[in-house]
């Protein structure tokens, strides 16, 4: 026993930094679950499930992405699990047919995502629309598709005007 004498207050210090540090990694964390009648807001959306299922399917929407990219065919159009239908593009104001199309050609098919995206992505995404640059900015569609992805119409009509 004389060999511990000389230890034990590191080793006490040890096992303290241990327990404090399982305290905080291991502590249970707060989950907030809204009730059905809460109000969703824009920032509150359920994000889509991921693509996929497991790793698996991971891998294979990825190899997807990549052999899409190079053949320049159209990817995801109809991934696993996914049933939603696309919302009509066209009831956005400054949104015609060609500018739809153009819509759907990068991945955007419902007002929920169009409404998702930040100011930033919208200047990112400026860039690939081509002739119909700078119009998501102007035309503030992603403002107009989360009055259309949450069905206010009212006030989608107060501000923007009749549908």
């Amino acid at each position: 026993m004389d060999f511990l004498d000389g230890y034990w207050p590191p080793i006490i210090a040890a096992i303290a930094l241990l327990v404090i540090l399982a305290l905080l990694v291991l502590r249970p964390r707060q989950r907030v679950k809204l009730t059905d009648s809460a109000p969703v807001r824009p920032h509150m959306a359920r994000r889509s499930p991921p693509e996929g299922r497991g790793i698996v399917g991971e891998a294979a929407a990825a190899t997807s992405d990549v052999t899409g990219a190079i053949f320049r065919a159209p990817v995801h159009q109809q991934l696993d699990g996914e049933t939603l239908a696309h919302d009509d593009l066209c009831r956005l104001k400054g949104v015609g047919p060609k500018f739809a199309e153009a819509l759907h050609a990068i991945g955007f098919n419902r007002f929920d995502q169009l409404a998702a995206l930040s100011p930033t992505e919208v200047e990112l995404l400026d860039v690939r629309l081509g002739t119909f640059a700078g119009r998501l900015k102007r035309d503030r569609i992603a403002e107009q598709a989360d009055y259309l992805a949450r069905s206010d119409i009212d006030g989608f009509e107060q501000r923007f005007g009749k549908l």
